[in-house]
């Protein structure tokens, strides 16, 4: 069976409440569908680049956690930047769904620089903990999903769209109604629980990775 790369961002660092069940998800969806999957560990010192796969997954982390992996996602930042832009699919999860924006306000008051790919901003409310069950709509219909941070996201420009419309639980934040992102092939979420139980939203990413496979790696061969 032909074989689809899957770069799971700071596996070991960034995989807060079982994140790593959507990489699981995928790769049985994948399965079904003929594909063989090789997930690999992008972690601290390695060597990356985005083109050489297929699918990347960036899940989420505590503040100490992404404080570390702040200091060295920053050698990552021009080829996930290229990546987005091209238009390949990508999955970011809590913390990495932040790292996507300028910075990161943490409890403590320190300003975690993040990548600046997309407009957007994350500050840590202590006196806001936003957790719980979560209920939203999107493209691909309805999700179901656990939400549980404190850390409050804001879009910085218009261009920027949300992944879903809150219909009960958080989502970005207290304030807009709305869940996570959706820009080009790019989806950052909040969702956890994991966000691809949800076998609609797994099923369209599906077809994207393996749309991006035909199209770009076989057609390199």
């Amino acid at each position: 069976m032909p074989t689809i790369k899957i770069a799971y961002l700071y596996e070991d660092l960034m995989n807060t409440y079982g994140d790593a069940g959507d990489v699981k998800i995928i790769c049985y969806f994948l399965k079904q569908r003929g594909f063989d999957s090789q997930v690999v560990n992008v972690s601290l010192e390695a060597e990356f680049n985005a083109f050489d796969y297929d699918f990347i997954f960036f899940g989420g982390g505590q503040d100490l956690e992404q404080t570390v992996v702040a200091q060295d996602v920053q050698r990552h930042r021009q080829t996930i930047a290229d990546y987005i832009e091209a238009n390949r699919p990508m999955l970011c999860i809590c913390g990495g769904y932040q790292f996507l924006g300028s910075y990161y306000k943490t409890s403590g008051g320190q300003t975690i620089q993040c990548l600046d790919i997309l407009p957007l901003h994350t500050i840590f409310n202590p006196q806001k903990r936003m957790i719980g069950d979560t209920h939203y709509t999107t493209q691909y219909g309805e999700v179901r999903a656990f939400e549980n941070h404190s850390g409050q996201t804001f879009f910085d420009s218009a261009q920027l769209q949300p992944f879903g419309q809150m219909i009960s639980g958080y989502g970005n934040n207290p304030h807009d109604g709305v869940e996570g992102l959706q820009y080009k092939q790019t989806i950052g979420s909040y969702s956890h629980g994991p966000l691809l139980k949800n076998v609609n939203v797994a099923q369209a990413l599906v077809d994207q990775i393996i749309n991006n496979f035909q199209t770009h790696r076989l057609a390199q061969k």
